[in-house]
């Protein structure tokens, strides 16, 4: 019988606290910005195409994040967290000051920048800071704090664009909160690791080419694979669901905000428990369970025919876009040592694994024009089974096991 792992102590549950705070932002402002669009719009006079431009060009930052990301290994975890935060704070607030759409383009694209080099430091700190029986439970609450924060965002944006500031109070409202996360992480510790790491082989300026010279180049490379493949269905899946439920099952705007309502507080308790599943029955057989129930989701959101039947469908396509970044993000986090593990993120995640994230919304876009968004989408649903394939065929189990035996050379694991 495996022995109840000890409580965990009152730094660590201040520090679950502050990493969730933080992340919670981050699922507020990548929501924030599809709830302003219309106001957007009739403001800047945009068109639809230069709508999709504007989109391209903000998204575009989560894979410019990669040059961030990486600098954890360098400056230490708590330094990059509080750049950070500091400067998505600094440009969520110039965003609401934007006076012309090519000045909310750059501010917001540097704010993903922040947004996601914050998020991937999060899960490096829950990853480092955490017993090996706890890390999958920590880093799932971390990223179903992200959900949550865009769950509050949708019912949040309405009553602020009715506001005189209209569109610009949604970001004036969500720096203040990261303005006092700002201000706490002043208790924050560098992770023991990677001081232990810094003081055995020093603090060098990385070479961008360190980890794809690395034993761990393969690893990085089937990462990134598996990565991309997910976005490729995940960033689709609720994205585009509001078209086809309009558009080709005649719902109303007001039955759409209702169906997404009710399936995203039906399955954020499931978003919750993700990551304590992980610690149950393991990564591999976790990934298999979450992996599964979303391809089944997000089939079953965009070919069912009755509202009823769509909004189950859309349950399960929720809990499993959000549910699969707590399997890859402990995935990418115990798979590569401490002096590597920020570039693993970058390399992984940000610069190869987004190029699905940034290029699918524009592949699924063009596929609805011809067959319409029921089978463009639901065609996505086969990415996170070829995933799973991957997973189970390339990836150890990692549960219970310390990052320093999860992380060692593939060739000698």
């Amino acid at each position: 019988m495996t022995a109840r792992p000890p409580p965990l102590g009152s730094y660590q549950r201040r520090l679950i606290a502050f990493l969730s705070v933080a992340t919670f932002f981050e699922g507020f402002d990548f929501f924030a910005l599809a709830q302003i669009l219309p106001s957007l719009r009739a403001e800047m006079g945009l068109s639809r195409a230069q709508t999709g431009v504007l989109i391209a060009v903000v998204n575009s930052g989560t894979v410019l994040a990669y040059l961030l990301v990486r600098k954890a290994d360098q400056w230490g975890r708590r330094r990059a967290l509080t750049v950070t935060i500091t400067g998505y704070t600094i440009a969520s607030l110039l965003t609401g000051l934007s006076r012309d759409v090519y000045t909310f383009a750059a501010l917001q694209l540097l704010a993903r920048v922040f947004l996601i080099g914050e998020w991937a430091t999060a899960m490096i700190y829950a990853a480092e800071e955490f017993p090996a029986a706890r890390r999958g439970m920590v880093i799932g609450v971390i990223q179903a704090c992200s959900s949550l924060g865009a769950i509050v965002c949708a019912g949040v944006v309405p009553l602020l664009l009715a506001t005189p500031l209209g569109w610009r109070s949604v970001f004036f409202v969500g720096a203040i909160p990261l303005t006092i996360v700002a201000i706490a992480r002043r208790n924050l510790r560098e992770t023991a690791r990677f001081e232990r790491a810094a003081e055995t082989r020093g603090v060098a300026r990385p070479s961008l080419l360190r980890l794809p010279r690395s034993p761990y180049r393969g690893r990085m490379l089937q990462l990134a694979l598996i990565w991309g493949l997910t976005y490729v269905c995940t960033q689709n899946a609720v994205t585009f669901w509001k078209e086809f439920a309009v558009n080709e099952r005649g719902m109303s705007d007001a039955q759409v905000g209702a169906s997404l309502s009710l399936a995203a507080l039906a399955a954020m308790p499931l978003v919750f428990f993700a990551g304590k599943l992980l610690d149950v029955v393991g990564r591999r057989l976790g990934a298999t369970l979450i992996f599964t129930v979303t391809s089944l989701g997000v089939l079953g959101s965009y070919a069912l025919e009755s509202r009823a039947a769509l909004t189950c469908g859309l349950v399960l396509g929720i809990f499993g876009s959000s549910a699969v970044l707590p399997v890859l993000n402990a995935y990418t986090a115990e798979l590569f040592p401490t002096e590597l593990r920020s570039d693993a993120f970058a390399w992984s995640n940000n610069l190869l694994g987004r190029i699905g994230y940034v290029l699918s919304p524009l592949a699924v876009g063009l596929a609805a024009t011809y067959v319409g968004w029921g089978k463009a989408v639901s065609a996505t649903a086969i990415f996170p089974m070829i995933a799973l394939a991957l997973i189970l065929w390339l990836l150890p189990e990692t549960r219970g096991k310390e990052l320093e035996e999860t992380s060692r050379p593939p060739q000698v694991a």
